[in-house]
């Protein structure tokens, strides 16, 4: 690896760097841009510039700067903030033969860009090097270092001289470089090593370089990567030069087949020790990173679907899954563990099923281990959710297609209805239910969680994904979504709440009639949301805690409301007992058949009722209208041949 020439740099999405040049007045601000500008010292400057541009090939990344220059008075400090809020890098000036001018940064500018939550590159610079008292000779470090270790957000510390013209094209060339080649996201400078997402992200690449994936880059491999990179070849000079470094430092860093990924990011780390970081970052960029170190959004154009239609998996998409636990069950377990799960995700920005909602989502073994169909299911259930996230991971675990072909838009709900079947794959069911009816006890199950006494109110929307075989190789990924009781205020005021969901279940403890209440009034509530917005859904009635003495009343009445609103009778279930009567299944079985058990309120049959007499009344109109315009017909058929016969 050489370093990247000017043509080869790619600066990614920046069209160009806004400088804003700030510090206390008389820190030679003004004078600064002025010379950077003209390349000659000016004694006698406006107080505040204009918007100045440098010339574009002032730089080697030809990119346009421009340099805001700001006023020092605190009257127009609000306006100086604006401009501090819209800068791609800020340069605060000191001047050297004014120490407290220095120490001003630290009590004033640095903890003001802080309290604007101004998160850009900071170039601290000492102007007027040239009017220092040579008796308080200090080098540069020892003036910094304390300013550096409290306030990170500094990128470069220069001194410089605008009427000796000492080191101000160095100024705005740092600027320019902590922008398009940011040291922060690559490198940490307390512990002097990559950061994590930068290993990660290199990792990546040198897995997709190393073509026959032997665990290093052949001189052939290295050749092809210096080219994709930097458009030039590496003669095989060059080469032996690159492993001498890299062995000389870190034996293990080349091997008898090449560079490996040890050399690899070892020479990377070295590359932006010696403040060549435009390599390091033209290698992420023409593997599509952006300045977060993430795949970039244009990588993959956005999926559109409309609210009742969902995001799934493809089988491609699958079968590419399955190969890749099986690469990474390194102990052939059937089960991938958490150190295998992070070493399988060791090429995305982060593991994605940390926290929630899909830490806890998927059934796991006593060892935490995720079995090929807990795997899979945390992917339906990242695709269900967040489609966009999940084909980003596909692409970073290495997905060898086209990333549209990862996933596919299934069919409206309201055509599936009509169609009298769903063809998902993947099946949403909410889950509602008063306090402490079991709700969250039935997602637990469903995940081979053990059964507990001891309640844990739910507060938040929480996700249990599992498979549920329903006979003659017929599996789906079913997802529980959990609402609070809490939560059911916020979901009836959107419109299109309903839209994502292929079937609702209400659970409530049989054995406390105020349960079964409540539980009925969601029914009611959200049956009617359904009716009022469109978005109908089958409804199940499950009668939680059948191990404890029901009330006669209260069994009665959900048989009589289940009757009359024309859904299945109440399902009996006991999780302490381990009694789910094929739940899950039936649940699957309802949502496959989406134009059943959809229940119908009084105010829907009332108003279904009125609307068939408004439609016979309005047949009763046409064929009334039909009869007196043949009659009307027959009437001047008649009157025409009276009038000729006459």
């Amino acid at each position: 690896m050489v370093r990247a020439s000017a043509n080869s740099v790619n600066p990614h999405v920046h069209s160009g760097v806004r400088i804003v040049v700030a510090g206390d007045q008389g820190t030679g601000k003004s004078s600064l841009i002025s010379t950077a500008a003209s390349e000659n010292f000016r004694p006698n400057v406006a107080p505040v510039l204009p918007p100045t541009t440098l010339a574009v090939d002032l730089y080697p990344d030809h990119v346009p700067i421009t340099v805001i220059d700001t006023t020092s008075s605190i009257a127009d400090i609000d306006r100086v903030s604006d401009e501090l809020k819209r800068a791609d890098t800020v340069v605060l000036t000191y001047a050297c033969d004014r120490p407290e001018t220095l120490e001003s940064l630290s009590t004033f500018w640095l903890p003001h860009l802080r309290n604007l939550e101004v998160r850009v590159p900071v170039i601290v610079v000492g102007c007027k090097l040239d009017l220092r008292d040579e008796s308080q000779q200090v080098s540069l470090e020892q003036v910094m270092s304390p300013i550096m270790q409290q306030f990170r957000e500094i990128e470069t510390c220069i001194e410089c001289s605008a009427s000796r013209q000492i080191q101000v094209p160095e100024v705005f060339y740092y600027a320019q470089k902590a922008v398009l080649h940011p040291t922060a996201p690559l490198f940490d400078q307390e512990t002097q090593t990559l950061k994590p997402r930068c290993v990660r992200a290199l990792k990546r690449i040198f897995i997709l370089c190393d073509h026959d994936r032997d665990g290093a880059l052949s001189d052939a491999e290295l050749n092809d990567f210096q080219v994709k990179c930097f458009n030039a070849p590496l003669q095989p000079s060059e080469i032996i030069g690159v492993k001498k470094v890299v062995q000389d430092k870190l034996s293990e860093g080349v091997n008898e087949r090449g560079l490996t990924l040890t050399g690899f990011l070892f020479l990377h780390a070295l590359f932006i020790e010696k403040g060549r970081l435009e390599t390091t970052w033209t290698v992420l960029r023409k593997f599509g990173y952006n300045d977060d170190i993430k795949l970039a959004d244009d990588l993959f154009p956005p999926l559109k679907y409309t609210p009742d239609q969902s995001v799934e998996l493809t089988n491609e998409a699958i079968d590419f899954l399955k190969t890749i636990f099986d690469a990474f069950d390194a102990d052939f377990d059937g089960m991938l563990r958490p150190r295998e799960l992070e070493e399988l995700f060791s090429t995305a920005p982060e593991s994605p099923w940390i926290g929630n909602p899909y830490e806890d989502a998927a059934e796991r073994n006593a060892f935490q281990g995720l079995s090929l169909d807990a795997f899979l299911s945390e992917w339906a259930l990242m695709t269900l959710l967040n489609p966009t996230f999940s084909v980003e991971n596909l692409i970073y675990l290495g997905y060898p297609g086209d990333p549209l072909s990862a996933v596919r838009v299934t069919r409206k709900r309201r055509a599936d209805r009509k169609k009298q079947l769903s063809e998902r794959n993947v099946l949403q069911c909410f889950v509602f239910g008063p306090r402490n009816a079991g709700k969250s006890a039935l997602l637990n199950s469903f995940i081979g969680r053990p059964y507990s006494e001891a309640y844990n109110p739910t507060i938040e929307d929480r996700y249990a994904v599992n498979v549920v075989d329903i006979g003659k190789e017929n599996k789906k990924f079913l997802v529980l979504k959990e609402i609070p009781e809490s939560g059911v205020a916020k979901l009836l005021a959107n419109k299109e709440s309903l839209a994502s969901c292929d079937i609702a279940v209400f659970v409530h403890d049989r054995s406390v009639e105020s349960s079964w209440r409540a539980s009925s009034e969601l029914l009611v509530n959200i049956a009617g949301h359904g009716e009022n917005t469109g978005f109908e859904v089958p409804c199940l009635i499950v009668a939680a805690k059948d191990d404890l003495e029901s009330f006669t009343s209260a069994i009665q009445d959900s048989i009589r409301v289940s009757q009359d609103m024309g859904v299945e009778a109440p399902i009996p279930i006991s999780v302490k007992l381990g009694d789910f009567n094929s739940v899950f299944q039936r649940i699957v079985k309802a949502a496959e058949h989406p134009h059943l058990s959809i229940p119908e309120t009084e105010a829907g049959k009332n108003r279904k009722h009125y609307n068939k007499l408004i439609g016979r009344s309005l047949m009763c109109v046409s064929v009334g209208a039909a009869v007196a315009l043949v009659g009307l017909g027959a009437y001047r058929i008649y009157a025409a041949r009276k009038s000729a016969s006459g």
